[in-house]
């Protein structure tokens, strides 16, 4: 029977730079999903939140929840973020605003997912300032409801 991930922060590691453990613990035999990097794309193919990070962090949030939802998987089951900011001067705001959400995601809170946190020139196109992928664990079992995404896939 598959379990939740399990984060920590092992004995000597050095106290963490925000809101992220040094470790996660997977269940043997886990299946893990690649969540690709979400961005702050709304459901016609639009740009949400130009020029506002806020609102770009929300959105994110909300097509990460889509991704892990469509999975038949919750929060509790990410092994890992990695989150690219195109601003360094975002990073406060980005560690308020996950101050403020994670709690309302987690079950393990205080403990959290780790997560690298990268400042980069851009990302694909010039509007987005934030783009969040995850590493997921889940049982295969839970996957042949889901679809290819091209015809060669399919076959």
């Amino acid at each position: 029977m598959f379990t939740t991930v399990e984060y920590v922060n092992p004995d000597g590691a050095c106290e963490a730079q925000g809101l992220y453990s040094h470790l996660t613990a997977v269940p043997a035999g886990t299946d893990l999903l690649f969540v690709a990097g979400q961005l702050s794309v709304g459901g016609q193919g639009e740009i949400v939140g130009i020029g506002d990070f806020a609102a770009q962090f929300a959105q994110v949030h909300r097509n990460l929840e889509a991704v892990l939802t469509g999975a038949g998987v919750t929060w509790n089951h990410i092994i890992q973020f990695r989150t690219y900011l195109v601003h360094s001067q975002d990073i406060a705001t980005f560690m308020t605003l996950r101050a403020e959400l994670y709690p309302t995601l987690f079950a393990s809170a205080p403990l959290y997912p780790p997560n690298t946190l990268l400042t980069v020139d851009r990302l694909v196109k010039e509007d987005f300032l934030v783009e969040i992928e995850a590493i997921v664990a889940g049982p295969s079992a839970r996957l042949p409801h889901l679809r290819p995404t091209t015809p060669e896939a399919a076959s």
